[in-house]
């Protein structure tokens, strides 16, 4: 199972459209709140998120994680415990951890990206700490998979795709969609 992790200021496109891509594709995924029934977007869309952070269980069953960007829920998401926890179980069993815009950052501060290829929203460079930023709009580098910003949350759910399920799946889940 994938979990997209939802915190208060969440960038919206960032979360749904991977989410959806996912699901096109047959890969489960679920969305945890991280601090209530229904979490606040940047752009004050609500979302009731699939289940709560603390109905979390890190184990054998979780198979990547995503992490949105937005602010303040970049920082809500880098503060708590149980999302720094599932992404490093991730890092360490070589499975997806996947951020977008400004999120990368989390990553660099468990410094997970030493001498990985690595992008994220422009002005973010700094928080990637080791990392060799790309400014490229989506980059795969093993298990992890960035990238810069809304603009590219279609490519970003793409490229989880292919990481999971192969260059085929991706190129069909992006015909079917008119991409």
């Amino acid at each position: 199972m994938f979990y997209c992790f939802l915190a208060d200021g969440f960038e919206e496109t960032e979360a749904l459209a991977p989410v959806d891509i996912l699901k096109r594709a047959g890969i489960p995924v679920t969305t945890v709140g991280v601090g209530g029934e229904l979490i606040r977007g940047s752009h004050d869309i609500y979302v009731k998120p699939d289940m709560s952070i603390d109905d979390l269980s890190i184990d054998d069953l979780i198979s990547g994680v995503i992490l949105p960007g937005g602010m303040p829920g970049t920082k809500n998401l880098d503060a708590n415990a149980i999302v720094r926890k599932a992404v490093m179980y991730c890092a360490e069993h070589d499975k997806p951890v996947c951020a977008i815009c400004a999120a990368p950052s989390v990553l660099g501060h468990l410094g997970l990206l030493n001498g990985k290829r690595a992008t994220c929203f422009p002005g973010f460079e700094d928080e990637l700490t080791g990392a060799i930023a790309t400014g490229e709009k989506t980059v795969t580098d093993g298990s992890f998979i960035t990238a810069k910003g809304a603009g590219c949350a279609i490519e970003f759910g793409l490229a989880i795709v292919k990481a999971v399920k192969g260059s085929a799946e991706a190129d069909r889940v992006a015909s079917a969609m008119q991409i």
